[in-house]
């Protein structure tokens, strides 16, 4: 009963800041695409659920994503073994409607591979399941967008920060938070490499790995 609660649907109450358990929870990530069907008249089922805990002193300790249209729900408690990542151009997931900019032009130049997808939860278990390599998103998203893909996919063993590489921080008073980057650790370096060139360089930020919380 004392624990605190910060999600998408409730007034943010800044008890939270105290409290020694949060949930961040967004019960429908991906609303556009919830109630979109495609060219074919097929319903969108890029769309999910999160859920996280966030304990003081410890960060994020539970993340759950579930993706409902698809049957299949991931958990940071018993995250599955990411496979290899292949050889080629890196395949990253963006969003679809808001893509960064610096991205499209390195699919332009043939050096990466662009995976347009609703949902941020979608698109961290993307890498998470092997379908991508990286998931880089510029473009803005709130706390209870990341707050359970992140936790799934640093127990998976993936890399998730800032795109400067300095570590994603929940249960902190700004609610927005700005970019993330999560990719394979096989391609760490490279995605490092990309960011920055595109101007997201931060000094030591390169041997940054995962995410921290204020405590």
């Amino acid at each position: 009963p004392e624990d605190s609660l910060l999600s998408e649907e409730a007034a943010d109450d800044p008890r939270r800041l105290i409290a020694e358990r949060v949930w961040i929870i967004d019960p429908l990530d991906g609303t556009l695409e919830f109630g979109e069907q495609d060219s074919a008249g097929v319903w969108r089922d890029d769309f999910a659920v999160h859920v996280a805990l966030w304990e003081r002193g410890n960060g994020l300790t539970l993340g759950v994503v579930g993706l409902p249209a698809r049957g299949v729900i991931y958990s940071s408690d018993a995250p599955p073994e990411v496979p290899q990542s292949p050889a080629g151009p890196l395949r990253i997931a963006v969003s679809r409607t808001r893509p960064p900019g610096f991205i499209a032009a390195l699919e332009s130049a043939g050096s990466a591979k662009l995976l347009p997808m609703g949902s941020a939860g979608v698109k961290v278990m993307a890498v998470v399941s092997g379908e991508a390599d990286a998931y880089i998103h510029a473009g803005g998203q709130y706390q209870w967008d990341s707050a359970a893909p992140v936790a799934v996919a640093l127990a998976a063993g993936l890399v998730a920060t800032r795109l400067d590489g300095s570590p994603l921080k929940y249960n902190v008073p700004e609610l927005l938070l700005p970019d993330l980057v999560v990719c394979h650790p096989d391609r760490a370096d490279e995605v490092r490499l990309l960011l920055d060139a595109a101007g997201f360089g931060l000094d030591g930020a390169s041997g940054a790995g995962a995410a921290e919380s204020a405590g």
